[in-house]
């Protein structure tokens, strides 16, 4: 059956390749001249090219070794349309025709993202759904929806955990880990181990400030040292060494420990690991780490989130140097691995209404699956791209093809005669910022007074909160590899574990060795 598979995927390829000559030569995706969209023979080779593409690619059925889910936080369809631009923009390419690294993947859905109880859904309740295939209630992590907010007694009863596909996977023999731009113990990727009723019990001092009593409240932190699946992970990377160090010490960056129980869980987290297991603080140590002999790896490279790209010091690793690394090391166990990816200031440069930051780490994120790409065999290597919700920026007006996407509009607005800008927010702080009141008649400021170039500048937005808001809509999810077809239509997120599972045979329900006859890939 492969067999047969192989020689008509060939046959295709070859028919594909002579057609080419009939309708010309494929012309590059990129552009640096608007010109040629002038052309219909353009659009024409365009069309056929990518008739071409799909026709040439058949369905990969073979059984998923690795599984690799990359999570932009809060990469909204339009954060992916700007970003697109942004990034041809800055490679100096019309930015319309620019794509992304996993645009480039063959298969792409919607999924559905409210939380149990919410419309619009947060990063905690989205974690328990991409991860674990149960939606939850907003603001909590791995449990189920029997537990409400606050209640510490309900998280810890074994009934209302949920087990995640992380821990599936190190129930199937495979080895597992997970890699942010945020706190380690973020709501995100504590989606990977944790269970509890408030995402922000990152720590025993977070737990004792919230009102309840650590003693029945096991912290994110401490779950990920003592807890059944965070210590079973070969490689966690990101930030937040407060959360993990007694408040009578500080880190190696400055900044004083959290933590009100004593206890330095870095150095237990060290201590109590096999073989050799290293931990690392800067991009220096971490660009120098052989992970032929690195058992398992902790990276923390700052006191809290990292820094933005676009702030970034040279010793703090980009998101595709994590990302290499943590492959790097889960790559020598020869039954795979799940790994668990986040681009998670792309929602926090959103929350701030900083556009450029929130692009540029859309890039960034880019980059780690162009990385991610070349480190692994597609035949046996399913990758899943998502977001765990959107944002509520747009890309408004009918701004010139190529025009700046972190700039101002081409057109000015028709009834104040002043300018706005391509991308805004429906909502978000410093709202006085564009807003002037004369003579009792609130106006607009003009845009064109402020520097719209700085890496920082705040972007326009409707209603005043203190922090821009997620967003509602469905998130886009991309799949290459493996079983990657099955991620077409439109389905509610908690699906997505499922399939994963599917493709790489773990976690309950039907998996792809249910079927007769199995495939497996053979270098």
């Amino acid at each position: 059956m492969d067999t047969l598979r192989f020689w008509l995927a060939l046959a295709l390829q070859l028919t594909v390749s002579r057609s080419q000559y009939r309708y010309g030569p494929a012309k590059s995706w990129d552009l640096h001249s608007i010109s040629e969209l002038k052309s219909k023979e353009f659009w024409f080779h365009d069309a056929q090219r990518t008739l071409y593409e799909k026709l040439s690619t058949p369905p990969n059925q073979y059984r998923a070794k690795n599984v690799i889910f990359f999570l932009g936080d809060g990469m909204s369809v339009p954060t992916v349309t700007a970003g697109r631009i942004f990034d041809g923009q800055l490679r100096g390419v019309v930015g319309e025709r620019n794509r992304l690294e996993f645009e480039k993947f063959n298969y792409v859905g919607l999924s559905k993202t409210y939380c149990v109880n919410k419309q619009v859904a947060d990063s905690a309740c989205t974690a328990s759904a991409y991860l674990s295939g149960i939606k939850a209630n907003y603001l909590t992590i791995g449990v189920t929806p029997d537990v409400e907010l606050n209640d510490c007694a309900g998280a810890r009863l074994a009934k209302n955990r949920l087990s995640s596909i992380a821990a599936w996977a190190l129930k199937g023999g495979k080895s597992a880990g997970l890699v942010t731009t945020t706190r380690v113990t973020h709501a995100s990727p504590a989606g990977v181990y944790a269970h509890t009723s408030n995402r922000d019990f990152e720590s025993d001092y977070d737990v004792s400030k919230l009102g309840q009593n650590p003693g029945g409240c096991p912290d994110i932190a401490t779950q990920l040292i003592d807890g059944e699946v965070g210590q079973r992970l070969r490689v966690v990377m990101g930030g937040g060494t407060i959360k993990f160090l007694p408040n009578t010490t500080t880190d190696v960056y400055g900044n004083k420990g959290q933590r009100l129980d004593g206890r330095n869980l870095i150095d237990e987290w060290q201590q109590s690991k096999p073989g050799n297991a290293r931990v690392i603080f800067n991009r220096t140590d971490l660009l120098s780490n052989d992970p032929q002999t690195t058992d398992f790896l902790f990276g923390l490279f700052n006191a809290s989130h990292l820094a933005y790209h676009l702030d970034d010091s040279l010793d703090t690793p980009t998101l595709a140097e994590m990302t290499e690394a943590a492959l790097n090391v889960l790559s020598r166990d020869p039954a795979g691995y799940f790994l668990f990816v986040e681009g998670g200031r792309i929602d926090h440069a959103h929350h701030e209404t900083k556009a450029k930051k929130a692009l540029d780490e859309t890039v960034q994120f880019s980059e780690a699956i162009r990385k991610a790409r070349e480190l692994t065999n597609p035949w046996e290597t399913l990758i899943v791209v998502s977001a765990d919700h959107g944002h509520t920026v747009s890309i408004s007006g009918y701004p010139d093809v190529n025009n700046s996407i972190v700039g101002l509009n081409t057109e000015l607005s028709n009834v104040d005669q002043l300018p706005y800008t391509a991308i805004s927010y429906a909502n978000g702080p410093n709202y006085q910022k564009f807003y002037q009141v004369n003579d009792g008649e609130v106006e607009r400021v003009d845009l064109r007074t402020l520097d719209f170039a700085d890496r920082n500048a705040i972007y326009p937005h409707g209603v005043p909160m203190t922090e821009e808001t997620h967003g509602g809509g469905d998130v886009a999810v991309y799949a290459h590899g493996p079983w990657s077809h099955l991620f077409t239509g439109v389905y509610e997120q908690s699906s997505l574990p499922y399939m994963m599972g599917f493709a790489s045979c773990l976690g309950p329900g039907i998996t792809y060795c249910d079927l007769k006859p199995k495939a497996h890939y053979t270098p």
